[in-house]
């Protein structure tokens, strides 16, 4: 199950029958010689600062007021074919207030359902920053994936205002191709869980209930510590095709481990305690917020982490299921079971499209 789309190889190779094609508020159904159709005026997405220079000088570039309870589709397209780049952008703070889905060919159930900013690795606060190979967010909340995304009969990207409060502008573009899909392109998934560990149990899952063949290939996380001290103690296991419950083929050594940092992501603990954030190709730890206050005062910190699993991906051909343990230290130097708050995404192909979990009511997704 390939993920081609990273990296150089092919680029060079002219592949007859191919299409490029591309979905924006200009041109919001992709179709060929499509773009830039607008009249000033046109309808209310139209911006009067093209009154001076008329069709064809950007005069659609969004979606405008964006209505609590409305839903855009951005892209509804036939195939074969495959998404290759998707770059989206709002005002600050209203990423968690946005569902994010995919619908793949027959499909009445979304194979990704995540909140916008937490697809785009940016669910803390909007103000990532961040320059990996499938996700990258550029100043000021640029956000872009590069994640492949095939489909054989349909796709259609929709996004959601779950919010109470109207959004006023909404950009996006949608690059796309239209040809023959290899035969082992997966398709992509993604799945959003929050949820809050417990003294008695401190494990958060990932991803459970997944059935048939496929490939794990990344974790987003924001961590919301709910206690002072060291969070990060804790294993990410897989449990892959009926490992017992008890016995994962893969256990790491510990939460900043898996995510490639280590000794807590501080620099010299000797001087300064407070972690080192970073952005890498294929992991990172690009927001450690630890001194934010809100209307109700000082909180406690937070920190976003990733890692996309594109050189290592973790097989499977029967089922998968992905924890992470939250634990940190007592005094005397023994494990301490943490409560925390956690919300997580995990990104995942398989050979045929399938439902994911539903999203939490959108007061319950700001797990800060």
């Amino acid at each position: 199950m390939s993920m081609h789309g990273f990296g150089l190889d092919g680029i060079s190779t002219i592949r007859p029958g191919v299409r490029s094609r591309s979905a924006c508020a200009e041109n919001p159904e992709g179709n060929k010689g499509g773009g830039a159709q607008a009249g000033v005026g046109d309808d209310k997405h139209c911006t009067k600062a093209a009154e001076r220079l008329g069709k064809g000088w950007k005069v659609r570039p969004c979606y405008r007021d964006f209505e609590p309870g409305q839903t855009l589709t951005l892209l509804d397209a036939q195939g074969p074919g495959e998404v290759r780049h998707i770059w989206i952008t709002v005002l600050d703070s209203v990423q968690r207030r946005v569902s994010f889905e995919v619908f793949y060919d027959d499909a009445t159930e979304p194979s990704i359902r995540v909140p916008l900013g937490d697809f785009f690795a940016n669910g803390l606060d909007g103000c990532a920053v961040i320059g990996s190979a499938p996700i990258t967010v550029a100043p000021k909340g640029g956000m872009n994936s590069y994640w492949p995304m095939p489909f054989r009969k349909r796709i259609r990207i929709e996004v959601r205002n779950d919010g109470r409060e109207k959004i006023d502008y909404f950009f996006y573009q949608i690059d796309y191709t239209l040809g023959d899909v290899p035969d082992d392109a997966g398709y992509l998934h993604a799945e959003f869980r929050r949820g809050m560990t417990t003294r008695e149990h401190p494990e958060h899952t990932l991803l459970d209930g997944v059935e048939g063949a496929g490939q794990y290939v990344g974790t987003y996380i924001v961590w919301n510590q709910l206690s002072n001290g060291w969070w990060g103690e804790g294993e990410v296991k897989f449990f892959i095709d009926d490992d017992p419950s008890d016995a994962p083929t893969i256990c790491g050594t510990g939460t900043e481990d898996y995510f490639g940092g280590a000794w807590g992501f501080v620099q010299n603990h000797a001087t300064d305690m407070r972690p080192m954030t970073y952005s890498t190709p294929y992991l990172g730890y690009p927001q450690a917020v630890y001194d934010a206050t809100d209307k109700a005062g000082p909180r406690l910190p937070s920190h976003a982490l990733y890692r996309w699993h594109i050189p290592d991906p973790v097989h499977f051909e029967k089922n998968l299921r992905v924890t992470v343990q939250a634990l940190g230290w007592w005094p005397d130097q023994t494990y301490q079971p943490l409560t925390d708050d956690l919300a997580s995404t995990a990104y995942f192909y398989l050979r045929e499209p399938r439902g994911v979990a539903s999203l939490p009511p959108v007061e319950e997704r700001f797990a800060r």
